[in-house]
């Protein structure tokens, strides 16, 4: 049987009829999502990656951005101010960054910090460069299936799929991955026109963040619940300050 990498998301904190049924529910990861008082609204996305990779970002980025079945989301890339080794999270935005994270099982990964429950605070999505200068992933395809991916997992969307199945989007895990799979297609804006439905009395985007909880993980564990499946684990550390971070694992098939 084929090996599989894995595509790591870690949360720290009517569908169109062409779709399969098991694509067909919701998506949306948990009820995560960005606070605001209005929409549309703006994610800035920290650029914290080499020339290389550059243009995956700004495609996802305008990607993420379109006009599509009501979508409120807009991003926008600024300059990244963290180093890419840690990828540090700085409130109100997401930083991206790519680095040679080692030979760990994963393509890419994405953090989410929380708070309240469900708003989040921060986030960072990881490419990690171990992966791609060999064969099979060392091809634009991949590159721009797992930035689109892991960006897009930092505003509350989880995977359409596990299977392997190709569902046309890069928010499924196709296996055999095509140019297709580089870019969202209209369930997920329709899942993301769906988590932003509702307002917020408060915003932890940008500047707003002053005074909210949802640090990097140091207020204090007190609890750790952990769930395993076939094909992934999913861990939730719960913190004193009432922030949480979740961490979902797909994992690689040998």
């Amino acid at each position: 049987m084929r090996k599989r990498l894995l595509i790591v998301a870690v949360l720290v904190a009517a569908v169109a009829a062409v779709f399969a049924s098991s694509a067909a529910a919701s998506h949306s990861w948990g009820t995560y999502h960005w606070a605001r008082t209005a929409n549309p609204f703006t994610i800035m996305l920290g650029d914290n990656m080499t020339s290389t990779w550059d243009p995956y970002l700004s495609q996802a980025s305008s990607d993420w951005s379109a006009d599509t079945a009501g979508n409120p989301l807009n991003t926008t890339v600024v300059a990244g101010g963290v180093n890419p080794r840690k990828c540090r999270p700085t409130r109100g935005r997401v930083e991206v960054c790519n680095f040679a994270y080692g030979n760990n099982g994963w393509l890419g990964l994405a953090q989410i910090w929380i708070t309240g429950g469900s708003h989040i605070t921060q986030g960072a999505a990881k490419m990690n460069d171990t992966y791609y200068n060999a064969p099979p992933y060392n091809n634009p395809t991949w590159r721009a299936m797992v930035v689109c991916q892991e960006v897009g997992h930092t505003f509350g969307l989880d995977h359409q799929d596990e299977s392997g199945a190709d569902f046309h989007t890069c928010m499924d895990y196709a296996s055999n991955p095509d140019a297709d799979n580089t870019h969202p297609n209209f369930h997920d804006y329709q899942q993301l026109a769906a988590i932003y439905a509702h307002l917020d009395s408060t915003s932890t985007i940008g500047s707003a963040q002053t005074g909210l909880a949802g640090r990097e993980g140091h207020a204090g564990r007190v609890s750790v619940e952990r769930n395993d499946h076939i094909s992934t684990s999913t861990i939730v550390e719960r913190f004193s300050d009432g922030s949480a971070r979740v961490t979902e694992i797909v994992w690689a098939l040998a």
